[in-house]
């Protein structure tokens, strides 16, 4: 019977932080003030991850910063782990489930909608953003967030 790397020297347990007891959160990501991490996210600081101030990361979101696809594929061929970071800026809202892959960035005041799948985009500020893969839907109203109100607007490519 093959030897099982990943098995050896792991308790099962997630190690404890400060945001959730059931969110994971691997190596030493940068994580702003007043950010909320829901339950069931794996945070993924091990290529280099930057969260900023007042951000909700929403319950099961990932955000990886690695990549052992093609080590996997290659039989171990091809020995590196593949490692590009993530950049989040202030006040960015992530929903439920979504999935933020290797080389994202993500620009203050911006939401990604629930179940979305982010592959190595830049999604500017101020942007509305879903879909899987995730494509731009609009933006958020810079002059209603001044007056304390949330508002987006379709932009031309996407209606």
């Amino acid at each position: 019977m093959a030897k099982d790397r990943y098995a050896e020297g792991r308790p099962g347990k997630i190690p404890p932080n400060k945001y959730h007891e059931l969110a994971w959160i691997i190596g030493e990501p940068e994580i702003g003030e007043d950010v909320w991490i829901g339950a069931f996210c794996v945070i993924d600081g091990s290529g280099g991850l930057k969260i900023g101030d007042s951000c909700n990361i929403s319950c099961g979101v990932h955000i990886m910063t690695h990549d052992t696809s093609r080590r996997c594929i290659t039989e171990d061929r091809f020995k590196n782990i593949e490692y590009m970071p993530v950049e989040i800026g202030h006040h960015v809202f992530i929903g439920e489930g979504s999935i933020i892959l290797p080389g994202t960035k993500i620009g203050h005041n911006s939401v990604v909608g629930a179940g979305s799948l982010v592959i190595g985009s830049d999604i500017p500020p101020y942007s509305v953003a879903f879909g899987s893969p995730v494509k731009g839907y609009g933006k958020v109203d810079e002059e209603a967030l001044l007056r304390g109100e949330f508002k987006t607007i379709k932009t031309d490519e996407n209606r």
